[in-house]
């Protein structure tokens, strides 16, 4: 096979909106290492073709840290591991606002509510929308959030304060999920997702990777995503967190994560694909080769559990490849 002339072939599949096979992703994720440039600089074009050159920039805000109920094997927010993380409750909004008030100053395009729990309690949850109706009464930010598990009338009530897109990660391969979580299953962070696509929401969603498992179940995580063909993928390396099972977990080559975020590109041209957690300590270059390989966001000042690059360095690194904020 022609590698290249398949790579090619792939990228006019795309460019004409018949889509590529579950069989051509097979092949693209498996391309030999040599041709992995070619496929990334395709990927990069067919961002460029159709969503131009401006790079989607999120800030979070971490209303709810630690002992959340659930056993992710990844997380130092999980209360069945000794991390030694702070822990806090929800914040008044006012705090909220000002934060959410910086983000906008430095130019993000949204901000994301981000909660430690299973699900919202209904009175979380009535706090949550007190901050959200707060957010945009005095700032003027897209909200989004990510909550974990929600009702049908949650959803309608998010949609209703004009939270424009929802957050929840499939975390990685349904065949690897049980190795990654016990306390609850694929199916329901599935479930949750069709609840928040049925209220009007749009989807967030993604995984880590580097978790342990194998190319081919990236390959299916990255099938699922086209699957549900989420408005945004975030697509997050792990980072191995001090008292969590996987602390001792050894990085993914850099090839292989341009890899996956090239091939998701494929098989969501139109989609936000951003980088996340991970970008700044496990990329030498916190993302540069990625935003030209079919990531077209980021995340910036920090993550739920660390620190992240300065706002203003992002920018920086965004406009001196040539992109926009």
């Amino acid at each position: 096979m022609d590698t290249l002339k398949f790579i090619k072939e792939c990228q006019e599949k795309v460019f004409s909106g018949v889509g590529i096979s579950s069989e051509d992703v097979k092949e693209l994720f498996n391309v030999p290492e040599e041709h992995l440039a070619n496929l990334a600089k395709c990927a990069n074009q067919i961002t460029q073709d159709f969503n131009g050159k401006k790079i989607d920039v999120e800030q979070l805000n971490n209303i709810k840290k630690n002992a959340c109920s659930e056993d992710c094997t990844f997380c130092g927010q999980s209360a069945f591991f000794d991390t030694g993380i702070e822990t806090y409750q929800l914040p008044s909004p006012e705090d909220v606002v000002v934060k959410a008030q910086k983000a906008k100053e430095e130019r993000a395009e949204s901000y994301c509510l981000v909660a430690a729990w299973r699900e919202p309690s209904p009175k979380d949850f009535e706090k949550v929308c007190k901050i959200i109706t707060e957010i945009n009464n005095k700032v003027g930010i897209s909200v989004e959030c990510s909550l974990g598990f929600l009702t049908a009338e949650q959803a309608k009530k998010l949609k209703e304060l004009e939270v424009k897109r929802y957050n929840h990660n499939l975390e990685t391969a349904k065949s690897k999920f049980s190795e990654i979580c016990t306390t609850h299953t694929y199916e329901d962070r599935l479930k949750t997702l069709e609840i928040a696509r049925d209220a009007g929401l749009e989807l967030c969603t993604g995984g880590i990777i580097g978790l342990g498992e194998t190319r081919e179940q990236r390959l299916e995580l990255a099938l699922e995503l086209g699957r549900l063909f989420p408005e945004e993928v975030t697509i997050n390396i792990l980072v191995p967190m001090p008292g969590t099972p996987l602390e001792l977990q050894t990085d993914l080559p850099n090839s292989e994560i341009v890899r996956i975020f090239s091939v998701i590109r494929f098989l969501l041209p139109e989609s936000v694909i951003k980088i996340s957690g991970g970008r700044e300590s496990k990329l030498s270059d916190s993302g540069e080769e990625l935003l030209q390989s079919g990531a077209n966001g980021i995340i910036t000042e920090g993550y739920l559990t660390m620190g992240g690059n300065e706002a203003k360095k992002d920018r920086e690194l965004i406009e001196k490849i040539g992109l926009q904020t």
